[in-house]
């Protein structure tokens, strides 16, 4: 079985190559080719965390390999003060024909590549070809990569950060770094949300928040926002007006309807309909429905995360680690 760091991960997918992956497994998906089961929570007693299993499925795909297995996220938002990463996680790969474990790759790293990942496959489909000036609101580890995937579809300008803590919020050009140093020389730390959203294009939110982070009223018309944060029920990060006024698109209907707050809580207020939420990204990749219909439009693109991400990131991963012979080999006896 191969072993793989984060490092390794970052090297062997590079984040362009994992946005044009989210863009083919989503089209599985949307297809009805892949397997992923609802993730599984188990939360802390005492609230102080919750551990995430998500088993899946991922066919060969235009010329990428099969991918099985699961991955394993812990979220621990207290780790701050423990000088310990927020989210944790492993993601174990099976061989899909005889189901042996053939590798073991670092979580973290490999859930940061994949959810930027999917925004950028998101912006390059959604977004104006001409938007340049992103907001991020949310300047975690998600955050960055958020960022460094928009940076690789679209020519930025200006990248505005917006975060709770000023530390965090201003480290966040020198984690962008090594994803992208062009990108994070363009970063500039914003204190007023309203300010900021009144020159941008794009804007990602990478929260947990119980509250919407902005105002909907600030949001210019042709921007394009993808939300990655609020995965629980009881988060909502984005304001009810950005549902009813913008064209709406998720990775997997089923999963934002069951996971996502940002729907959940407006939905049994009877804000908004069910059926509403409908239109998925890979629906937009086989050209079953338009993207973007005009310059004018707001997009709005919801992501809860799914284990298809990290089985094909994780299948390329480890065929090319073997070409290469990356990572360390582990027998299992």
């Amino acid at each position: 079985m191969r072993s793989l760091s984060a490092s390794q991960l970052r090297e062997l997918v590079p984040m362009r190559d994992a946005v044009e992956l989210m863009k083919a497994v989503f089209a599985s998906s949307s297809s009805g080719e892949t397997i992923s089961p609802l993730r599984t929570p188990i939360e802390m007693p005492d609230g102080s965390g919750v551990s995430l299993y998500m088993p899946a499925f991922v066919p060969a795909n235009a010329g990428f390999p099969a991918g099985s297995g699961a991955k394993i996220v812990s979220v621990y938002p207290d780790n701050a003060t423990r000088d310990l990463p927020t989210i944790n996680a492993v993601v174990i790969m099976l061989d899909p024909t005889t189901g042996v474990p053939i590798g073991i790759i670092e979580g973290g790293a490999m859930t940061a590549l994949r959810t930027g990942a999917v925004s950028g496959a998101a912006t390059d489909l959604l977004a104006r070809r001409d938007a340049s000036v992103l907001t991020v609101i949310g300047a975690g580890v998600q955050g960055v990569t958020q960022a460094a995937a928009v940076a690789s579809v679209r020519a930025l300008d200006k990248i505005y950060v917006i975060d709770a803590q000023a530390a965090t919020a201003s480290s966040f050009g020198d984690r962008l770094a090594p994803w992208d140093e062009a990108a994070a020389a363009r970063v500039l730390i914003a204190d007023d949300v309203a300010l900021a959203l009144a020159e941008t294009d794009i804007i990602c939110t990478a929260t947990t928040s119980a509250t919407p982070v902005y105002a909907h009223e600030h949001v210019r018309p042709g921007t394009h926002i993808n939300a990655v944060g609020a995965f629980t029920p009881q988060m909502q990060e984005i304001p009810v007006e950005t549902l009813l006024g913008a064209r709406v698109i998720v990775d997997q209907v089923e999963a934002v309807l069951h996971e996502a707050g940002d729907f959940i809580i407006p939905i049994d207020a009877g804000m908004v309909a069910r059926d509403s939420v409908r239109d998925e990204l890979g629906q937009i990749v086989n050209g079953d429905i338009p993207g973007r219909t005009s310059d004018e439009e707001i997009t709005f693109f919801k992501s809860v995360g799914n284990a298809i991400q990290d089985m094909i990131v994780g299948a390329v991963a480890l065929e090319r680690a073997e070409q290469r012979e990356v990572g360390g080999v582990v027998d299992l006896g």
